[in-house]
């Protein structure tokens, strides 16, 4: 019943977000060609924007209205709204499964490719960008909805690990589509990988990056459409069906493990991440 009362004190902070979501579907998917593809400009990107102008550490004015303990009292909601994602993404791999097996072994080991873009990005992240923990949560997947999961379940949003996804995601929700657009219309003209190979990597994770690159393919190989579309497609299902065990049993553990030993002197290595998300919850 407490927990009845305190969410009905939260009133307006669910007023905001209903009426932000409204405002951001009415707006659309607006579409801006860029000659060699076309950026796509979400409802999801309107609304993260709407929501800067709420925030009272973004704009202090609003705080009459938005205070800082309201605008807190959302970051737990977040799990919560990112639960119904989840329970699509395995209602969608179940009618696919037949087109996943024909897809063949390529699909099906697309997902140890995501393991490298940690060798890549971990390193960049601790020894250049000076990350603390943020960089295992931010390294370790390219933070979409499923992956944000994860890491609210194990260490908590607010934890500096929940920080670090939080910021790749909204980096992707940013600048995903634009950088997909711009790296496979490039890839393309160069010659050096197959159509169908860069069509089934873009199949990410990501709908609107898989769109966006997509998209690129097709534009500039108009014959091939259906094909890209089927194999950006498939990929993208596996990345839906493996990508969240890969990011939980193998990506995570595997940038645990790095980080505790390029930072033996912090902490946190010693606090079971159980305890950490208790404490969050407290």
């Amino acid at each position: 019943m407490e927990t009845v009362r305190g969410l009905a004190r939260l009133w307006p902070l669910h007023l905001a977000v209903l009426v932000i979501g409204v405002v951001s579907q009415l707006i659309g998917i607006l579409r801006i060609p860029i000659g060699i593809g076309t950026i796509l400009l979400l409802p999801m990107l309107f609304a993260f924007a709407l929501a800067l102008l709420l925030n009272p550490n973004i704009v202090p004015a609003v705080s009459r209205i938005m205070p800082v303990r309201r605008v807190a009292a959302a970051s737990p909601l977040i799990v919560v709204a990112i639960m119904p994602f989840i329970a699509r993404f395995g209602a969608d791999i179940g009618p696919g499964i037949e087109l996943v097996i024909r897809s063949g072994p390529a699909l099906l080991l697309q997902e140890i490719g995501n393991l490298g873009t940690i060798v890549l990005a971990f390193p960049i992240a601790v020894w250049v960008l000076r990350m603390g923990r943020e960089s295992i949560g931010a390294v370790h997947s390219i933070a979409r909805e499923p992956n944000i999961a994860i890491v609210a379940d194990r260490y908590g949003l607010r934890s500096a690990e929940g920080t670090g996804v939080l910021g790749v995601y909204v980096m992707g929700t940013l600048f995903g589509t634009f950088i997909f657009a711009i790296i496979a219309s490039l890839l393309d003209g160069l010659g050096v990988f197959s159509l169908e190979a860069l069509a089934m990597a873009c199949g990410v994770g990501s709908g609107s990056m898989m769109a966006a690159c997509s998209g690129a393919l097709a534009a500039a190989n108009p014959a091939d459409t259906e094909s890209i579309t089927a194999l950006a497609g498939s990929s993208n299902l596996l990345t839906y069906a493996t990508g969240m065990y890969v990011s939980l049993f193998v990506a995570l553990p595997l940038v645990e493990w790095m980080y505790r030993r390029s930072r033996p002197d912090d902490p946190l290595n010693h606090v079971s991440s159980t305890a950490r998300t208790q404490g969050e919850a407290a």
